[in-house]
């Protein structure tokens, strides 16, 4: 056998004992006279002893040549270790080796394999498989594992059925971009890979399935960002005979479990919250809660004196910024730049110091008196030694350029502790959402979400006030999942699909087979899909799903390991009668 233990199970209590193991190099210490190897594997470390007087001569010979990364066999019997090692919980004992067999030599890794390594992120990428053997990828792989098991004990408990959906399937024009794959037996047509299983888990609720998950890879060919990859994996469920509250505390549940199991932290609170009081009060429809600084409209206090700036403003808008009053004025200069920058938009900002003595000092004090400013430290809820940052412009633009500049100052001062955790159903989204460009709606999660009861009406006259019966959950600052109570008879799904511009042929064609299945005895049914690779990154304390993602593309959409996407050859491309086009 390869090995008799791992070489993160041996203790005092094995001294003496004969033991094999085989791991991987991490260093060697050649003394001449003894060597010390570290061997590895993923269960951790165990120190290696190679002594000239009990060890062979042969294998002494042998050890001198190790390098790290090679992969190795020892048999030897476990001893007491002189020089314990209290940081490494195999620290008491060491291996002395008898017999050493070299199963695989290595070149010299282009990294460091440490916790922390001398290798930039593309350079780990390219070479993911080595970088898989550090503890911090590793761990977060089995700490990915855990949860992805607890979520799948949970929901069997519950009676959710695990059912398989297709990934190639029809592409439609709602939602992101889709990628297409040609079909070799069907010339000029395609398959795209699904974005969601999100019309396969309504048909199963129509089969009569109840409750149905999967965790399973979806895909969207979309611009990328750190916590967004082309590829990435739901926890998709969908529940039959249900209303919007059910399905809040079915997931509520489910969430509660994973912060319990996984992290050991008790949640009981998860606050809902309107998606109009979301957007009016942090400027996102995503808040992190775990902090204050919520906004402060002040129109009705600051459009009454000569000051054009704010006077021409949809919204003057601010926040208070907890014991920042002491930022001296090149701090303060320096966050009007951060607000500037491209990436958030702002003209510029004013600023207020609520002083220890109750005054006030802003950048304004040409137009505002105390009075004034007082009434906008109220508004604000700003209290001495707090800073008032003040936004104005276009109401949607300055709210998402405020919302930024809270997130920045929460993170300057230490808000966002990754080991805190503040859940939130935001609720009552806008069914449909104007395109400025074209002038046409779409809708806002995907059109077989159900508007909010007695709102359909609405459609034809104030398409913009018609609220969805759709729900996001919301953990630290980030959207970990989201869905609604589905439309479920084929009247309203026509009358929905009309106001989003589909003609009745091309209802018929993108969706006609669900429409047909309304038909046949649809149930009243509804779902939510957690992003699991985001999901995993929060409760691991991070918000970049790369590093919980095994073979994880840059942000150009590229795997730099394997090299894709990459050309085919033109005798495939003839298969798929795709040559003349590429070609032309």
């Amino acid at each position: 056998m390869y090995r008799s233990h791992s070489c993160g199970e041996l203790r005092a209590s094995h001294i003496n004992t004969d033991v094999t193991l085989s791991g991987w190099v991490q260093k060697s210490r050649d003394k001449g006279f003894m060597i010390w190897v570290d061997l590895r594997d993923r269960y951790g470390i165990t120190q290696l002893i190679f002594d000239e007087e009990r060890t062979p001569k042969s294998i002494m010979e042998q050890a001198q040549k190790l390098g790290r990364e090679f992969v190795i066999q020892v048999e030897g019997t476990v001893i007491e270790r002189e020089s314990k090692n209290k940081n490494i919980p195999t620290g008491d004992i060491e291996v002395l080796v008898k017999e050493l067999t070299i199963l695989n030599e290595s070149k010299l890794p282009p990294f460091t394999i440490e916790d922390e390594t001398d290798g930039g992120e593309e350079l780990r990428m390219k070479y993911r498989y080595i970088d898989i053997r550090r503890n911090p990828v590793k761990n977060n792989l089995i700490f990915r594992s855990k949860v992805t098991q607890e979520v799948r004990n949970f929901l069997s408990n519950q009676g959710f059925i695990e059912v398989e959906t297709p990934y190639l399937i029809k592409s439609t024009p709602e939602g992101a971009r889709d990628f297409v794959v040609p079909s070799r037996m069907n010339e000029g047509q395609f398959y795209a890979l699904p974005q969601s299983p999100q019309t396969f888990k309504q048909l199963l609720m129509v089969g009569g399935m109840d409750k149905y998950f999967q965790i399973v890879k979806c895909f969207r060919d979309e611009d990328l960002r750190a916590d967004r990859q082309p590829e990435f994996t739901q926890i998709d469920c969908e529940m039959a005979f249900v209303e919007q509250e059910d399905i809040l505390n079915v997931f509520e549940d489910l969430t509660r479990h994973l912060l319990k199991e996984v992290n050991g932290v008790e949640v009981e609170k998860f606050p809902r919250m309107l998606y109009d009081d979301a957007m009016r009060l942090y400027g996102n429809d995503k808040p992190d809660i775990r902090f204050g600084m919520q906004f402060g409209e002040l129109n009705d206090v600051a459009q009454h004196k000569d000051f054009g700036v704010f006077n021409n403003a949809e919204l003057v808008v601010g926040i208070a910024v907890p014991d920042a009053a002491s930022y001296t004025r090149k701090e303060i200069d320096k966050l009007i730049d951060w607000v500037k920058r491209p990436q958030v938009g702002a003209l510029g900002m004013v600023y207020v110091k609520c002083n220890e003595d109750g005054t006030y000092k802003s950048s304004v004090d040409k137009f505002y008196d105390q009075d004034d400013l007082a009434k906008w430290a109220e508004k604000t809820g700003a209290k001495a030694g707090d800073l008032i940052c003040i936004l104005s412009g276009d109401t949607n633009k300055v709210r998402a350029q405020l919302s930024a500049l809270r997130m920045e100052m929460a993170e300057r001062l230490g808000l966002r502790k990754p080991n805190e955790f503040a859940p939130l159903w935001v609720i009552d989204f806008p069914l449909l959402e104007l395109d400025e460009e074209t002038g046409h709606y779409h809708a806002m999660h995907h059109p077989f979400t159900s508007p909010k009861p007695g709102q359909i009406e609405l459609l034809d006259t104030k398409p913009g006030d018609v609220k969805a019966n759709a729900y996001d959950l919301v953990l630290n600052g980030n959207e970990i999942g989201g869905g609604s109570i589905r439309i479920h008879d084929k009247e309203t799904q026509a009358i929905m699909l009309k106001h989003l511009g589909f003609s009745e042929e091309e209802a018929k064609a993108q969706f006609g087979f669900l429409m047909d299945a309304f038909e046949y005895g649809a149930p009243p049914h509804g779902g939510l899909a957690f992003g699991l690779d985001r999901l995993v990154a929060i409760l691991g304390g991070q918000e970049t799903i790369r590093d919980f993602i095994a073979f994880p593309k840059n942000n150009a959409g590229r795997d730099v390991m394997i090299d894709a996407p990459a050309p085919i050859d033109d005798e495939q491309l003839d298969e798929l009668n795709l040559s003349l086009k590429l070609n032309s």
